[in-house]
């Protein structure tokens, strides 16, 4: 794998990749505090359920 970081990419779109992902994430993690529903992200390689107040579930 490239170990060269993102933010050099020749293309554009793929530079500012890593901007626009963080930007996603916080928003969906707004979302599911507005609604109240439950993130699901892959933690050294589970899935792993968070409530809305930040605190893992076991699954």
């Amino acid at each position: 794998m490239n170990q060269k970081s993102i933010k050099l990419a020749k293309d554009p779109d793929l530079a500012g990749s890593l901007v626009a992902i963080r930007r996603a994430a916080q928003r969906a993690r707004q979302l599911a505090a507005n609604t109240n529903t439950e993130l699901v992200v892959l933690r050294d390689g589970k899935c792993v359920h968070i409530k809305p107040s930040g605190e893992p579930k076991p699954r």
